[in-house]
């Protein structure tokens, strides 16, 4: 099979490059899954002989891969721990400006997310940065958009911050038997990342300056309405469907309380109508108050639904609409979502303003705010369609919070100064945690994020197969016959097309995609690989200018209440920003 050549390509090569093709184009225009995406094209590249069979499995036992696995238990130990939380209340204070208060922000979290995962800093900091943007009175979207570029900025710090570092460091080290520390690419992303909080700072009219979606559901009552059937109504006996209590106009029934406090939600059709029962509806308020005309109900004379007075064993959760949700352009009151998840709909935000209409009416997007009530203290377990901000996740700050950070900061000497290998360090780390009941075997189980491992072991899957194919070798003559011989021109060609696909796609697949492209490059040029290889960890993180370009972006949109649009305006520029800082520090730090 390699002996067949069609247009400069061996057919293996072709098959990769079609493979890559649509694996993109799945990952572009539909809504599967990206653990789905990469398997699939893991399977073609084995089913063809594309690969070899243990190249491809290779990627579940690679370093990196595996580093990140053990990382996600040395990071749950911290979070059930508490010292996030002890970082948040100690460091963001009162600044005095709006630039006071991005870089008292971005710094500590920047520094975090260095050492550990970027979604968990921004899924903690989003509530603390809300409540304290109030306390400021600045808009929560001008400081949330910079919370997102501060983790990504801080991720590419070091090799453990984020996985295309692990993944990048772990092929160099296969092509050339040279080790990289822990901190190799840290001066370079310490420049990028002051650069970042400079361009912010000056580009802070860009920014856009939108309600918080939640600000819409502070008071419960403004969108619900409860109405007491009276012991003598008509309709007792009968059921919510017979009686047509159930979905109105512009509304729907969320809740029934007995006389004698049990609580029914979802109500199903057949339920039966008591007196004294008191019916929560959510909707359009004029519509619903019809029907105490229509059905003889009166105004209940104490209310109970309300987030100051939620009933035992019943919660009110906040959540966002994910990108690539199967819940985006669908009506909730078309599907049965909320009964095969034991939730309600109650209420709809989309850009930071409450929806007027019914909420069982909307034709849901994504980053659309729902506020949803459960019977239970625990969100619901959706999958991947619904963010949830409001975490279970109590910590108790003590000796543990103490223990935790030592091992973290153990974890990362042992690495530095080379007294054991970075993933010998990992797991030396992990078993710490569980050991000193930093968190239990339950929590770390939970912890551990297999769609991203999937993703990881494809990207280096993909990698090995754009190299071994012949493929890397002929994009980077393509890129050379393009760009010319001159090294900054092609490192600056590799660094933006780094830059775009990675807007698009997951940052670890970019890097594994363009590391054989950059060090061939490289190669090819006589220059130092090492310069190339560093200035891509950083292009592949580097994504500003689009909300699916990173899951932290993902994670802000909702609460922000930003357009697509938003992300554009400030981040193209910073795209560019970025990239020529980073070109500018690697190639003084690492000569070419």
């Amino acid at each position: 099979m390699n002996d067949i050549i069609f247009c400069g390509l061996t057919l293996p090569a072709w098959i990769t490059l079609a493979t890559v093709v649509t694996m993109f184009s799945l990952l572009l225009f539909t809504k599967l899954e990206a653990d789905i995406v990469f398997v699939g094209g893991m399977t073609t590249l084995l089913v063809t002989g594309t690969l070899p069979t243990k190249d491809v499995l290779a990627g579940f036992s690679s370093p990196s891969v595996v580093v990140v696995g053990v990382l996600f238990v040395v990071v749950a130990g911290m979070v059930h721990t508490g010292v996030l939380q002890w970082i948040v209340k100690h460091i963001l204070g009162t600044p005095r400006s709006y630039s006071g208060a991005v870089t008292r922000l971005m710094l500590p979290v920047a520094v975090l997310s260095s050492v550990l995962s970027n979604t968990t800093v921004v899924a903690l900091f989003i509530n603390v940065v809300k409540m304290w943007s109030r306390k400021l009175g600045i808009a929560p979207s001008r400081l949330l958009i910079p919370l997102s570029y501060a983790s990504g900025m801080g991720g590419i710090c070091t090799l453990i911050g984020t996985p295309p570092n692990l993944i990048i460091s772990t092929f160099y080290q296969e092509e050339t038997g040279v080790e990289l520390s822990i901190f190799t690419p840290t001066l370079a992303g310490l420049f990028c990342l002051a650069v970042g909080i400079i361009s912010v700072i000056a580009m802070q009219k860009l920014l856009p300056e939108h309600p918080s979606a939640e600000n819409s559901f502070e008071s419960v009552s403004d969108y619900t309405v409860e109405l007491l059937v009276p012991a003598d109504n008509e309709h007792i006996g009968s059921t919510i469907s017979e009686c047509g209590l159930g979905r109105i106009k512009g509304g729907k029934l969320v809740e029934i309380i007995r006389f004698d406090r049990e609580i029914i939600s979802p109500v199903k059709d057949d339920e039966f109508v008591l007196g004294g029962d008191r019916l929560i509806y959510a909707g359009n308020i004029e519509n619903i108050l019809q029907l105490r005309e229509t059905h003889r109900l009166v105004n209940s004379t104490s209310p109970v639904y309300t987030s100051e007075t939620i009933s035992k064993g019943r919660k009110l959760h906040t959540a966002y609409v994910n990108f690539h949700s199967k819940l985006i352009g669908t009506r909730m009151g078309d599907t049965n979502y909320e009964a095969e998840n034991d939730m309600v709909l109650v209420a709809v935000a989309r850009q930071g303003e409450r929806i007027a209409a019914g909420p069982h009416e909307i034709e849901l997007q994504a980053g659309d705010t729902l506020l949803l009530e459960s019977s239970g203290e625990k969100q619901p377990d959706v999958g991947r369609d619904l963010q949830f901000f409001d975490s279970d996740i109590i910590p108790r700050i003590g000796i543990r919070t103490l223990v935790s950070t030592l091992i973290m900061l153990g974890m990362i000497l042992l690495s530095a100064f080379k007294i054991m290998p970075l993933l010998s360090a990992c797991f030396l780390a992990a078993m710490a945690m569980l050991i000193t009941r930093c968190c239990n075997i339950k929590q770390a189980h939970k912890s551990i994020n297999w769609e991203v491992l999937l993703v990881f072991a494809g990207s280096v899957c993909l990698g090995t197969a754009i190299e071994k194919t012949g493929l890397a070798t002929i994009l980077a003559d393509g890129l050379l016959n393009v760009c010319g011989t001159n090294p900054l021109v092609v490192l600056l060609c590799i660094c933006l097309l780094g830059t775009f696909i990675t807007e698009f796609i997951s940052n670890a697949a970019a890097g594994a995609m363009f590391f054989p492209i950059a060090y061939n490059s490289a190669l090819t040029l006589g220059v130092n690989p090492l310069t190339f290889c560093v200035a891509l960890m950083i292009a592949v993180s580097s994504s500003f200018a689009t909300p699916i370009g990173s899951p932290t972006h993902m994670l802000v949109y909702g609460p922000g209440g930003y357009r697509f649009s938003d992300f554009m305006r400030i981040g193209i520029p910073m795209n560019f920003i970025i990239v020529l800082a980073d070109i500018f520090i690697v190639t003084l730090l690492f000569p070419l």
